[in-house]
């Protein structure tokens, strides 16, 4: 677990070395304020989520106290009606002298909204009087009725029965009439003397359950009404649970004391609301189910997750569109920075973007001024340094031809040979005025083999004509140019490699043509010849010098003039085999007057 663990930490660690900076400013602003949200969202839906429990049972607690206010007017009307009829009407009756129909039938008639009958008992249970239903039906027993027994158990109070149907009278219409029942106690007088009765006030049960049924509960509760021993007063679905199709916890709701409950009544868990109604010992309780306040919940949770997600999108995208203005301009560097790595030469360095950024541009572009100042002051002084190098090896050409020719002329001389000195020395002028060429380095191919002509026209009086010399030029080569003195070392070596102790009919050609860009220019003889692997040696650069006569130096010095000026794939190439002869192949650039002028403004730059 622990190496897993590391190999994701690693893989993480290497992405994050790969990305951008634009990219890590981009997650780094998103992954903080996504974080900041979430904390923040939770910690709102949580307090939310309190908040709505909240809300709902204060709300609930406001609808079920303007119910019981409702409801308690309602009652309270029905008991004011009671102190009526009983203080202002039985009290002052007699009931052998006096009628009661004309006073109660007013006080009926006043309030039949809210009344079904009004009737009164004596202790017995004989009616003595009755609105608008006067006939008792034959089996009714009202002395044996609860409303009766409590009335004259507990004189000194107001008594409200349970829903029933309406059975002690005779009613001619043919529907059933719910009431609940008000009684008391009173106190007739009959001749006189007093005695007990009940005074009953059967109210119109449709008026209560329609107090009850106009309340509205959020989250789809509901609110039911019951007596202090439990039993159902008003219930909203008060059909299916006297047909047992539906369970209500009302027995347990009856023992709650007023305020705010949490229970679970058949797996389902529901806030109860309780409020008791002043003078009946009758309870409202109001049914939330906690279900709904969690689908509430539910469906508050997706909105924020989708306001969530929503704005993670816009604040990705807005980050990221900041993040790309703040790191356009390091990109821009970084490309300009790249150019410059890539060898270009015109890179603008922009500065733009903050304060800290265009400084770092500010100090690039200095920097790369600075650099492009070192780079030419590098070029000039390696252009120098060619230079001098070139000369270096022209000044070793020079003495070293004329201290052979001079050999030559003097050992001439000494012999008396006066003719063949003057003509040796008339060469020797000549092959110097083409060596100097007004100060060039690149003359024209006609005068190098001209410069060789002469060259060998010295060699041949020196060494009394023992070799022969051939030098021509293709078709094709007109018009050439090439280094001046090239041709000559290389035919210095040969005469004294291979001619001076070769054997009558020697022969050195010179040959110079044209391949595709190049000018190739051979010097062949039929000397001696050597090893391959000392031919080779002729021109490695680390060679030892060694101090004789055609030791090579002249070939070496012509190897590394044509490299420095012309670049490592032109030069010398060597082919020597023993008693075979050897041959010398020059390479150069086929140059034109106009490459050969171009050159020689680029060895008189400063």
């Amino acid at each position: 677990m622990r190496a897993l663990l590391q190999n994701l930490a690693g893989s993480w660690i290497e992405r994050y070395r790969k990305m951008s900076i634009q990219m890590v400013i981009s997650l780094s602003f998103t992954l903080v304020a996504v974080v900041g949200m979430v904390f923040m969202g939770m910690s709102l839906f949580w307090r939310f989520s309190a908040t709505t429990g909240e809300l709902v049972s204060e709300n609930s607690q406001l609808v079920l106290n303007q119910t019981n206010l409702n409801l308690d007017n309602y009652l309270r009307r029905m008991m004011r009606l009671s102190d009526t009829l009983y203080y202002q009407v039985i009290k002052d009756s007699d009931l052998d002298s006096d009628s009661l129909d004309q006073a109660m039938g007013l006080l009926y008639e006043e309030n039949r909204d809210a009344l079904v009958s009004l009737s009164l008992f004596d202790a017995q249970g004989k009616l003595v009087y009755a609105s608008p239903l006067s006939t008792l039906k034959p089996n009714a027993h009202p002395e044996q009725q609860p409303w009766f027994l409590d009335a004259m158990d507990r004189v000194e109070n107001f008594h409200f029965s349970a829903p029933r149907v309406q059975a002690l009278f005779e009613d001619p219409t043919p529907r059933y009439r719910w009431v609940i029942s008000l009684s008391r106690h009173v106190q007739l007088t009959r001749n006189g003397a007093t005695e007990s009765g009940v005074l009953l006030l059967d109210m119109n049960f449709s008026d209560i359950a329609q107090v009850c049924r106009d309340v509205d509960l959020s989250n789809g509760g509901y609110l039911y009404l019951v007596d202090g021993q439990g039993e159902i007063i008003y219930h909203p679905r008060q059909q299916l649970i006297h047909a047992g199709l539906f369970q209500e916890n009302n027995r347990a709701a009856a023992q709650y004391r007023d305020g705010s409950h949490r229970e679970t009544f058949r797996d389902q868990d529901r806030h109860i609301i309780v409020k008791t109604v002043g003078y009946t010992g009758w309870k409202l309780v109001g049914v939330v189910p906690a279900e709904r306040l969690a689908d509430t919940s539910r469906q508050m949770l997706l909105f924020g997750l989708s306001l969530l997600f929503f704005s993670i999108f816009l604040l990705a995208f807005l980050n990221f569109r900041i993040s790309a203005h703040i790191t356009n301009p390091i990109r821009r560097l970084e490309q300009s920075i790249k150019e410059l790595e890539a060898g270009a030469q015109d890179v603008e360095i922009a500065e733009g973007g903050c304060y800290e950024i265009r400084r770092l541009c500010h100090s690039i572009r200095s920097m790369v001024s600075t650099m492009r100042h070192l780079m030419d002051d590098i070029i000039v002084q390696e252009g120098q340094k060619r230079r001098n190098e070139l000369e270096v090896l022209q000044s070793q050409i020079n003495p070293h031809f004329l201290y052979n020719t001079l050999d030559s002329v003097i050992w001439m001389t000494e012999a008396g040979r006066y003719q063949e000195a003057i003509q040796m020395v008339t060469s020797l002028a000549r092959l110097f005025r083409i060596a100097l060429s007004r100060g060039r380095s690149v003359i024209p191919l006609t005068d190098e083999l001209e410069h060789a002509h002469h060259y060998m026209a010295i060699q041949k009086v020196r060494y009394k004509n023992k070799f022969d010399a051939k030098i021509s030029a293709q078709p094709g080569t007109e018009g050439l140019y090439t280094l001046k003195l090239i041709i000559q070392p290389i035919l210095e070596n040969a005469i004294y490699h291979g001619m001076a102790s070769a054997e009558d009919d020697g022969l050195i050609t010179v040959e110079a043509r044209r391949e595709g860009d190049d000018l190739v220019i051979d010097v062949t003889d039929n000397g001696l010849g050597m090893r391959p692997e000392v031919a080779a040696s002729l021109l490695d650069a680390d060679r030892p010098d060694i101090r004789t006569s055609g030791s090579g130096i002249g070939v070496r010095n012509v190897h590394q003039r044509i490299r420095l000026t012309f670049g490592p794939k032109y030069g010398l190439t060597i082919d020597s085999e023993p008693d075979e002869g050897t041959t010398v192949r020059i390479r150069l650039p086929a140059l034109t007057e106009a490459d050969a002028a171009a050159y020689e403004r680029e060895d008189l730059q400063p």
